[in-house]
């Protein structure tokens, strides 16, 4: 169960789907900085998860994780430590998480990545999608998206997966994996958001699907040195791009051209994760 009934999050809320996942690892412990999910989890003493919670400072979520695990270790505690972290944790603290994929350091990071600060006013952080508008990108985002996923693939850590709410069984199968293997494991899930993306709460499963099948988001494992593109993607056609990216409030405003733009970067993407499953 994990998340209990009666909880604070929004109509549709893809982190409290996403929570379910926790549920198939072995004496889960997550320690979270502040954001969407400190939100539904709720102030100390209370809770809304039913495992056991830290609240943690927004830079230092890798750190203390990492010091929690091996505190453990000592003790003789077996468990699985959870650094679960929004998309705007992972730019606040960065550094620190490429150097806790640097030591290889036994914990488990999960993104639940909504592709924006949605907890302080939907402000723009490096995963926003292209062209999408934020209050800090009224007339969309002119950067690159930054892809974490594949940063830490580069690391060569051990165990690196994206997944999605839209596919629970997948992602709980990579949640498993995770479970099962020691030192630095990281899973970057794509979790669309009602109230930031503009779109009705109900369809938050329907969007996340329509992003994989136009291949928005590609899922994907890095696990013993060998890159390996999962087969739901495989089998996505790649179409339906234009009805996902004017399914949201946020990419309306895209013109055709822009559209085509976006088809082009996916297809490059999509060409670079081919190469890497070949080597």
């Amino acid at each position: 169960m994990v998340l209990l009934k009666g909880n604070a999050s929004c109509q549709g809320c893809p982190h409290s789907i996403a929570f379910k996942a926790l549920s198939y690892l072995e004496n889960p412990i997550v320690l979270m900085p502040a954001g969407c999910s400190t939100v539904i989890a709720g102030l100390h003493p209370n809770s809304s998860l039913e495992i056991p919670c830290v609240h943690v400072p927004f830079p230092a979520t890798p750190a203390v994780s990492y010091g929690l695990s091996t505190g453990l270790k000592k003790r003789g505690i077996k468990a699985n430590v959870v650094a679960w972290m929004g998309d705007g944790s992972v730019d606040i603290s960065y550094s620190l998480l490429t150097g806790s994929a640097l030591r290889n350091d036994d914990i488990i990071v999960i993104v639940v990545d909504n592709e924006a600060y949605m907890n302080t006013g939907v402000q723009s952080s490096g995963t926003t999608f292209w062209k999408a508008k934020t209050t800090t990108s009224p007339k969309g985002k002119r950067e690159e998206r930054r892809d974490v996923a594949l940063q830490m693939a580069l690391h060569r850590v051990p165990y690196v997966a994206t997944a999605s709410i839209g596919y629970m069984r997948d992602f709980i199968k990579k949640v498993k994996k995770a479970g099962k293997v020691e030192g630095f494991r990281f899973i970057h899930v794509h979790c669309p958001c009602p109230p930031g993306w503009g779109f009705e709460s109900s369809k938050t499963v329907e969007i996340a699907r329509k992003a994989i099948q136009c291949r928005a988001w590609i899922l994907w494992e890095y696990e013993n040195k060998k890159f390996r593109i999962s087969n739901i993607s495989k089998k996505a056609r790649g179409n339906g791009l234009k009805d996902y990216l004017l399914s949201q409030a946020r990419l309306r405003h895209l013109s055709d051209e822009d559209i085509e733009e976006i088809r082009r970067r996916i297809e490059e993407e999509w060409k670079l994760l081919e190469h890497l499953e070949k080597l």
